[in-house]
């Protein structure tokens, strides 16, 4: 079984941040938290708790900023429909992380600085490193170093709980074995092909969503 407890965020990525708002207030009962834009990125998120270090992020385009000039992270610009597309891990050392997963085969490229800043004002800013391919960053995770200020998930309501975390890759037993080196995180991938699934349960009706790598 797959060790949850260092996972971030995951992360349900649209061509459209509006109508995946929408959706998931329709299933989940209540609407997500307006996160903020990502600068110079061209995107922006909505945030919905589920504890007081782990959250799922609604990504998708900002409209506001102007296009930007690389394609938009989690394969948004491609995208037809809503999908379950990444998850996170929360480190203490992203460039550590970063430099074993190179040791293990899995080189992942320059660590990255981000920043957004809330609707409130307040500025949160982080540091990540991202799998190597497009194969690869479905099902291993991205690793992210937050700074000093609070977490992103400190001020939201837990409104479901994260049950499981479904992995499958052909490769799963070398990309556990690179991940638990990084980490001491272990991630229980099984054999097949490349996939995510994760069930929440929410907190105010008790009803499970199951959240997939396939579209919908």
């Amino acid at each position: 079984m797959s060790d949850l407890s260092r996972i971030d965020h995951l992360v349900l990525a649209g061509p459209d941040l509006e109508a995946l708002g929408e959706w998931w207030a329709g299933v989940a009962g209540q609407p997500a938290t307006p996160g903020g834009s990502h600068t110079g990125v061209g995107t922006r998120n909505e945030l919905i708790g589920i504890d007081g270090t782990t959250y799922i992020e609604l990504i998708g385009p900002d409209l506001e900023q102007p296009k930007p000039a690389d394609p938009r992270p989690f394969e948004i610009d491609r995208r037809s429909a809503h999908a379950f597309a990444r998850f996170a891990l929360a480190v203490d050392d992203v460039d550590a992380v970063a430099a074993t997963l190179g040791e293990h085969g899995f080189e992942t490229g320059p660590v990255i600085a981000m920043e957004r800043t809330r609707p409130d004002g307040v500025r949160l800013a982080w540091k990540l490193c991202v799998p190597p391919t497009e194969e690869l960053a479905m099902v291993m995770p991205f690793f992210i170093q937050w700074d000093d200020a609070a977490h992103p998930a400190a001020d939201l309501n837990p409104e479901c709980s994260l049950e499981s975390l479904s992995i499958s890759h052909p490769n799963g037993a070398a990309i556990s074995a690179a991940v638990e080196a990084a980490t001491g995180s272990k991630l229980d991938i099984s054999d097949g092909a490349a996939s995510l699934e994760a069930v929440l349960r929410f907190a105010n009706s008790g009803d499970e969503l199951t959240i997939r790598s396939t579209a919908g």
